[in-house]
């Protein structure tokens, strides 16, 4: 890019790659996510301001560090009460080094890898800390992770920025009143913990995969963010078989976007898709992952010496069934006998109403509808699912294929009513017309 150029797409492309590695960094200098990321923050700015007029450097990514991590030494030695911790934790030599920071993209040594590894594995379980409130990770996870600015989060989860940024505000408050280290948790804590970073990240996926609200039934940018955020846990936890699962089961279902949506944009349901249209190389990759999520899964030693019990997590479980489905060329072949089961040890791992919701379609397919229906009729009286969409659906689906078409349509229409998806609602109105057709000519 020549001088005087606009810079800003390029700086905003790169910051939303280097952001949680800057911000790891700094972290790790000044012991504070939100001082960390107001230095990182104030890099950008600088970038913003300086390359227009010098242009933009070799190694951009290794030229922000710098400037972040300086400022951060700056800061440490300017204020009196954090220079006792620049005595603590030995940055003298860290201070020199900042001078030359090599590329954190290409041509890392092991020593520098590690480092790398281990700034963003704290700032992740620190931004998931079990103390913050699950929208709290989520908004934190996605600004200090995900490089989102706080209007970005705002738009995709259809909430005003200022409540966003109160989330990120009281996030950051509460992880310094609970006086959260950045550090990895000890070991006793590392399921806990590792659970709340997993849960984030699925939310964040869940929530693009099939939108809770608004007019789009999908929001890529949402499922981009968690893929990418699942990737990079995937290289930094190597041996957790439950992150494997997760990105296994977020490749799977995203594989099947191309198809999930027609021209005009409306919901196209699993058993109506074109599976052409799946994306073959996240199948593969998926496909890949869940491999090796289950090889971890069985009992034996880890890389590092430890004993592994084995143990098939929910994510795993998830991620077999989206394997059914993605080995499946047409909807016939689906093994929905396989799918029901593996519902049931979901259920039994990790029990929960909407996961028997699900096993009851899985019941429905594979047993008929009317097996199905018999398991939905038990969970009407659930008060957890008193305001579920999908539990009306189901049941809708189930009458439906029974012939019971005057009661499905009454369902059909109970369910447009709680959702706040627009094309979901579109859908489901058009599935109770269908069905009040068909019931007026009986």
């Amino acid at each position: 890019m020549t001088v005087g150029g606009d810079v800003g797409p390029s700086v905003a492309a790169l910051w939303r790659i280097e952001a949680a590695r800057i911000v790891g960094s700094v972290a790790r200098i000044v012991r504070d996510v939100g001082l960390a990321e107001e230095l990182a923050q104030d890099a950008l700015v600088a970038a913003l301001e300086t390359w227009p007029r010098e242009g933009v450097p070799e190694r951009p990514g290794a030229w922000l560090m710098t400037v972040a991590r300086n400022g951060a030494f700056d800061r440490l030695r300017r204020d009196r009460a954090l220079r006792a911790k620049l005595e603590q934790i030995g940055l003298d030599l860290e201070a020199q080094e900042a001078h030359h920071v090599p590329d954190f993209v290409d041509g890392l040594d092991a020593r520098r890898h590690d480092v790398v590894k281990d700034d963003m594995l704290r700032l992740m379980f620190t931004a998931c800390h079990p103390v913050l409130p699950l929208d709290a990770r989520v908004a934190l996870t996605l600004k200090l992770l995900g490089g989102l600015q706080t209007a970005e989060i705002a738009r995709a989860f259809l909430v005003p920025e200022a409540t966003v940024a109160q989330r990120i505000v009281r996030a950051k408050r509460t992880l310094g009143q609970a006086q959260v280290q950045f550090e990895l948790p000890p070991s006793a804590e590392l399921g806990e913990r590792l659970g709340a970073v997993l849960e984030a990240v699925y939310l964040i996926f869940n929530e693009g995969y099939t939108a809770s609200a608004g007019e789009h039934w999908l929001r890529p940018a949402l499922i981009d963010e968690a893929l990418r955020l699942g990737r990079i846990l995937a290289e930094l936890a190597q041996d957790a078989s439950e992150v494997h699962g997760l990105v296994a089961l977020m490749e799977l279902q995203a594989s099947r976007i191309g198809a999930r949506v027609d021209a005009a944009g409306r919901p196209v349901l699993l058993l109506d898709q074109d599976r052409t249209r799946w994306d073959g190389l996240l199948v593969r990759r998926g496909l890949a992952a869940l491999a090796r999520g289950e090889r971890l899964a069985q009992p034996g030693p880890t890389e590092h010496g430890a004993t592994r019990p084995g143990a098939y997590g929910p994510y795993l479980l998830q991620a077999r069934i989206g394997a059914c489905h993605a080995r499946a060329h047409h909807a016939a072949l689906t093994d929905w006998h396989a799918i029901a089961a593996l519902y049931g040890e979901l259920a039994t791992v990790q029990p929960s109403p909407v996961v028997e919701l699900n096993r009851a379609v899985a019941v429905g397919m594979a047993e008929g509808p009317a097996a199905g229906l018999i398991l939905v009729e038990r969970l009407a009286a659930d008060a957890r699912l008193a305001g579920y969409h999908w539990l009306p659906s189901v049941r809708g689906d189930l009458l439906a294929k029974l012939g019971r078409d005057a009661e499905a349509c009454v369902e059909f229409t109970r369910a447009a009513a709680l959702t706040a998806n627009a094309r979901e609602r579109e859908l489901l109105l058009a599935r109770a017309a269908t069905c009040s057709r068909a019931a007026r000519a009986t």
